[in-house]
């Protein structure tokens, strides 16, 4: 049954999900790409970019979008149930101990142990969401121009401090133009 195996999947996914945000993406696409084959990494791609314009932590828009691909709302709602359910009972713990006022020495060393493997994580996440975007069939001689173009140009606007929200609208913007342009074209 599709609803369980979403729950346990992303239950799964939520266990090991340290670092949260772009650091859950490689474990996301491990299990749903890779793994399980439900989605095509073009798929996974949209699901990030759909999630980054919708409020919310980004593993459980991720787990919603997933779920209702493959199951409807009841799918949406396991997955985002199974990602969800390891950090409330870690959050559980820690804010107890945490909020005793008590030093938790092996929670320092622990945290200090996995920010670096967070930061890669994050960086795998991204060097593949710039592939899959620019190169949508593989990496090959044939790439998606446009693609190419918005990402340098969103990147050169973002470091010139572009407001993030006008940077957004205009890359939807021009995503209406070229598509509608494209379509005439065709």
């Amino acid at each position: 049954m599709i609803v369980l195996e979403l729950y346990i999947s992303f239950l799964q996914i939520g266990a090991v999900a340290f670092g949260g945000g772009y650091a859950v993406l490689p474990l996301i696409q491990d299990v749903v790409v890779n793994k399980k084959g439900w989605l095509t990494m073009t798929e996974m791609t949209d699901i990030v970019t759909i999630s980054q314009l919708t409020p919310g932590p980004i593993a459980v828009n991720g787990a919603s979008f997933v779920g209702t691909k493959l199951g409807g709302p009841l799918g949406a709602f396991a997955a985002t149930l199974g990602v969800i359910t390891p950090q409330v009972i870690l959050m559980l713990i820690l804010g107890k101990l945490l909020f005793q006022g008590k030093k938790v020495k092996i929670l320092d060393n622990m945290l200090k142990a996995l920010r670096p493997g967070v930061v890669g994580l994050i960086a795998t996440a991204t060097v593949d969401l710039i592939i899959s975007s620019i190169f949508p069939e593989g990496i090959s001689l044939s790439f998606d121009f446009i693609a190419l173009v918005g990402f340098v140009v969103g990147l050169i606007l973002y470091w010139r401090k572009f407001d993030l929200i006008k940077l957004i609208g205009l890359g939807a913007f021009i995503g209406i133009i070229l598509g509608a342009f494209e379509k005439f074209l065709l």
